[in-house]
């Protein structure tokens, strides 16, 4: 409400002023006689002004136009792979390479999140290895989950070999006594949260014990911000290598970009089915250019899973 005192010499000067200045819907509140005339007191009942509305934010081409967008690829990597065909920049932003698992290579060590996929990528690589005639050492460090060790079994099991349980520094040093020259060594851990110091201390300490070459599993399809995070903090504990795994369920792939970019990681190959001797494939850059144009489709249907054939029992050691 707006007041205003109005003075003059006649009730009808002062009148005259308020109706002048308020208007006609001007309220008389008081009037007075006073030494040098009339004085009179006057309000006018405001409303308060409309807020004024924000301009409409600028038209941005449709996301089906934009793989890189629709895919939730962050701008700056995504502005250095569109300076070119796809196939022939992401070799500039992104490293790719050839996991190291051979005889003659270092234990590889898997580490990740919880759920990313760790146990099913092991009995992958040791059904890889199994079926080209090779026997690896299959160890599992993951001592923490209910049913960690038996769920690997399983897999171990159908391939005849057998599954050292070792969970700490220790323990991991004397399981890898049982490796043979020439004998690759695949160990499994525990699913970790990156952000907190002592799994991520654990997980260093079984890496140094072993000797191991540390590769990281990281699920498709999560937030690349976030995501990206992950990857930077696994790069502190040494991790080099990336395997991205749900290839085959999700159908953004920012996060496996943004991650292999933060963590600066050679992508070697990707969780991409369910079954155990079929389910990993080969990250190219023309794997990966192909799956990235895939923008607004389902991704491309796995391959029919061929489980191995049923082989004797193996063990399950504890070290």
């Amino acid at each position: 409400m707006r007041l205003k005192i109005y003075r003059g010499p006649t009730l009808a000067d002062v009148m005259a002023q308020a109706r002048n200045e308020l208007g006609s819907e001007a309220l008389i509140l008081s009037t007075r006689r006073t030494a040098a005339g009339m004085e009179l007191t006057a309000a006018l009942d405001q409303t308060e002004d409309e807020p004024t509305p924000l301009p409409p934010p600028p038209s941005k081409p449709p996301p089906e136009d934009n793989p890189l967008a629709w895919h939730g690829i962050p701008e700056p990597i995504a502005r250095r792979l569109a300076a070119g065909k796809l196939e022939h920049t992401l070799p500039t932003v992104l490293r790719f390479g050839v996991l190291p698992l051979g005889t003659d290579m270092p234990p590889l060590l898997l580490t990740g999140p919880p759920g990313a996929g760790k146990t099913l990528t092991i009995a992958r690589l040791a059904t890889r290895l199994v079926l080209a005639g090779t026997q690896p050492l299959v160890i599992t460090a993951d001592g923490r989950r209910a049913g960690a060790p038996e769920e690997l079994a399983a897999y171990t099991r159908l391939l005849g070999l057998s599954l050292i349980v070792a969970d700490q520094p220790a323990t991991l040093m004397r399981a890898l006594r049982h490796r043979s020259p020439g004998t690759p060594v695949l160990i499994d851990t525990s699913g970790v949260n990156p952000f907190e110091g002592d799994p991520m201390d654990v997980i260093q300490a079984l890496t140094t014990a072993a000797a191991a070459t540390p590769v990281l599993v990281l699920p498709a399809g999560q937030d690349p911000l976030e995501a990206a995070e992950q990857a930077a903090a696994f790069a502190e504990t040494g991790v080099r290598h990336f395997i991205p795994t749900r290839l085959d369920i999700a159908r953004r792939l920012g996060s496996v970009v943004a991650a292999a970019s933060e963590g600066g990681f050679v992508l070697t190959e990707a969780g991409t089915g369910p079954g155990a001797n079929d389910g990993l494939t080969a990250l190219t850059p023309a794997a990966l250019a192909a799956r990235l144009a895939q923008h607004g489709a389902q991704p491309a249907p796995p391959h029919q899973a061929n489980q191995p054939a049923q082989v004797p029992h193996g063990r399950l050691a504890r070290a």
